[in-house]
């Protein structure tokens, strides 16, 4: 009995490409469960909602079947990849299960395969919810209903229909080196994902995925969800966020231990990590109340697994993914020791060369790292945080262009680091996406290599600007299409294009004139150019000016030793061009 009162609960971490599906999922299991009349039975925490025991057996009904040891289930609300791999513990993630939701009509996504690919590597067993079977043309749902249940009751195409979407994910996750099928068909969980088609708005299928989650976590968990009831707590930082009233508070998922005000802490930070005392402990009131001015109740104590907000002196420093431990007087310095240990094993640098990646989180980073490393991308610098002028001051002093780059994973760039951004040849890529940023940057090796070549091979690179028309833009991305005019010299394919602030924004792939594939245009030309890299209405804009962006070599003989051999046109938009480079940087091209 002893074991059975100390098994924590599952840390489920539902994760997916936007759009499919994630919040609609946790927001159904907490309002059914209200429709049940059991609200008041949910807890809901900081970024997290525990769902009873009880209430799984009241939701799912007939499907409920066999004794359960766990206590019920914990879904981490936080969004999809980042809570995955911000709530970490060393050598490995915290979180025991995960369910990765995918939209049953538009499949596997590029988040999608970076949520597969992440638990791939902290081992992490998961089942698939192909969810939205109510969106399939003809489907008839059955509210609430066992999938099964539903799916006998459609018509014979219908069925085929959605067997047909079904097994395009099973053909998926085989590619990925999964092998996977509908759950009510497999017999070894242990080495086949369980698929479950569930509608998040009907409620069909969603018996069978709680039931499947209890069940893996009761057969294959049982002996990691044990805690200590009465020992110190140990919990991860999710977020920082400012309260009123209570200054910088830690959002915290506790899974080990208990945490009581007054409580002496140990938070990690990038340096020294905080020793401090908790002033209070806060949760959110029952879901009924959620959306009243006052959202937080004070708590004297916590006991895992849990989600709760604390408030103490001196937390501005923490940061997310970092560990967070209760600790006494004689012990807090030793721990402190061992977190700042646990964090500067993150920061990865090499001797001499390689780019420069920016995280928000210890776990992203760490997630960023393992990617980089699979492509044996060198690493010179990796730390968590916002990008700095430090960030490309030090980028820029790298000799081999290639790792003259700035990689920054769902993090922000300071001013002054923009500024001085425009005023040199770093590349800076930030995606929310870690294949995003690893694509990005092969790409643009694939690009400085190629243009490296035709620079070796083809005359020098010559000046040349274009405007975007209005009303002609054909594709706004991957790449962007879009009609323009040659306002001066000449544009061609393989060039980088930068805007009037500098900024690089892209590689022109091609220019069609009236339907036919060109390699260049001239001045007055109307023609369709297809842009490798930004997105229209958001990096360039219909009516804006672009320039090609000359390499600062390739300008220097232009300017000192062609400059006779130039049009006027040529002319004026060289002293354009050459105007933007040189606004912080005088002697550029010189």
């Amino acid at each position: 009995m002893a074991k059975e009162k100390n098994l924590r609960t599952p840390i489920v971490c539902v994760m997916g490409h936007v759009d499919h599906g994630k919040t609609s999922l946790l927001d159904k299991i907490r309002g059914t469960a209200i429709t049940e009349g059991e609200a008041g039975a949910i807890t809901q925490h900081i970024g997290a909602t525990e769902v009873p025991i009880k209430i799984i057996n009241r939701v799912c009904g007939k499907a409920f079947k066999g004794k359960f040891k766990v206590p019920g289930l914990l879904f981490i609300d936080t969004p999809g990849h980042h809570a995955f791999t911000t709530l970490r513990t060393r050598g490995g993630a915290l979180a025991d299960l995960a369910i990765v939701i995918i939209d049953i009509n538009e499949g596997f996504q590029p988040q999608t395969i970076e949520a597969i690919s992440i638990l791939r590597r902290y081992k992490t067993p998961f089942v698939v919810a192909a969810n939205k079977i109510d969106r399939i043309h003809g489907w008839n749902p059955l509210a609430g209903s066992p999938f099964v249940d539903s799916y006998n009751r459609q018509p014979e195409h219908i069925r085929s229909h959605l067997d047909e979407k079904f097994y395009e994910i099973v053909g998926k996750l085989y590619d990925h080196g999964f092998s996977s099928d509908r759950y009510d068909r497999i017999r070894d969980f242990q080495n086949n994902i369980a698929v479950i088609p569930i509608s998040a708005v009907t409620g069909e299928g969603l018996s069978d995925l709680l039931i499947i989650l209890l069940g893996l976590a009761q057969k294959f968990l049982e002996t990691d969800l044990e805690y200590h009831a009465t020992g110190p707590g140990l919990g991860v930082v999710l977020e920082l966020k400012e309260e009123r009233g209570l200054g910088t508070t830690l959002d915290v998922i506790l899974y080990d231990g208990e945490i009581s005000v007054g409580d002496m802490i140990v938070a990690g930070t990038l340096d020294d990590p905080i020793i401090t005392k908790t002033r209070a402990l806060l949760k959110p009131r029952p879901l009924s109340e959620i959306r009243t001015e006052e959202k937080f109740k004070h708590i004297k104590h916590v006991t895992a697994a849990a989600g709760l907000k604390i408030s103490a002196p001196g937390l501005d420093r923490a940061i997310s993914g970092a560990p967070i431990k209760v600790v006494t007087k004689d012990t807090a310095d030793e721990i402190s020791q061992e977190i700042r240990s646990e964090i500067e094993q993150t920061r990865i640098k090499t001797d001499n060369t390689g780019i420069l990646i920016r995280a928000d989180t210890i776990g992203s980073l760490e997630a960023l790292v393992n990617e980089l490393k699979a492509q044996e991308i060198p690493i010179r610098k990796a730390d968590v945080g916002n990008i700095s002028k430090r960030d490309i001051v030090e980028a820029q002093a790298q000799e081999d262009p290639l790792y003259s780059v700035i990689l920054g994973f769902n993090v922000d760039i300071s001013p002054d680091a923009l500024e001085e951004l425009m005023n040199c040849d770093v590349k800076l890529f930030i995606s929310e996406v870690i294949y995003q940023l690893v694509d990005d940057y092969t790409d643009h090796v694939e690009e400085v290599t190629l243009l490296s070549e035709k620079q070796k091979s083809e005359a020098v690179i010559r000046p040349g600007r274009f405007r975007l028309l209005l009303n002609h833009t054909f594709r706004q991305n991957k790449p962007a299409v879009v009609g323009v005019e040659v306002e001066g010299g000449i544009i061609r394919t393989r060039l980088n294009v930068m805007k009037e602030n500098g900024i690089n924004v892209g590689l022109i792939k091609g220019i069609q004139d009236k339907g036919e594939n060109v390699s260049e245009a001239r001045l007055g030309s109307q023609v369709a150019v297809s842009i490798d890299g930004p997105v229209v209405g958001r990096h360039i804009k219909e009516g804006e000016l672009l320039y090609i962006d000359i390499p600062e070599k390739h300008a220097k003989i232009v300017e000192q030793e062609l400059i006779g051999s130039l049009s006027p046109d040529e002319l004026k938009t060289l002293e354009s061009f050459l105007e933007i480079k040189r606004k912080g940087k005088p002697f550029w091209g010189k």
